[in-house]
């Protein structure tokens, strides 16, 4: 992938257009799209590791959720497997770190 590129939302280029400039796109295929997405969660990932605010993790959310839906999952699968794991599972919430199993 050309690193002079990005992945953005589907209003940005009408955003950047309304401010008096211009872009140039390319609509991706399902393929290229997932590609480009999995770097973009990386990105997204980033930036909340070092921002932490809330728009960062409605980023990551927006980006997982466009991959789910190329595998067939709505936002509402991810939402109701993820609280079927914390069911069962538990969450992350008692910051438990296993350092061995015998």
């Amino acid at each position: 992938m050309n690193n002079s590129v990005k992945l953005v939302r589907d209003k940005t280029p009408e955003i950047i257009e309304s401010s008096g400039k211009k872009c140039i796109i390319e609509n991706l295929d399902d393929q290229q799209m997932v590609e480009y997405l999995y770097v973009k969660f990386n990105e997204e990932l980033y930036e909340l590791f070092y921002c932490e605010e809330l728009e960062g993790f409605a980023d990551v959310m927006e980006v997982l959720f466009s991959i789910g839906k190329r595998y067939g999952y709505s936002e509402q699968d991810i939402l109701r497997k993820r609280s079927e794991k914390k069911a069962t599972h538990g969450s992350f919430d008692n910051n438990i770190l296993l350092k061995h199993i015998y």
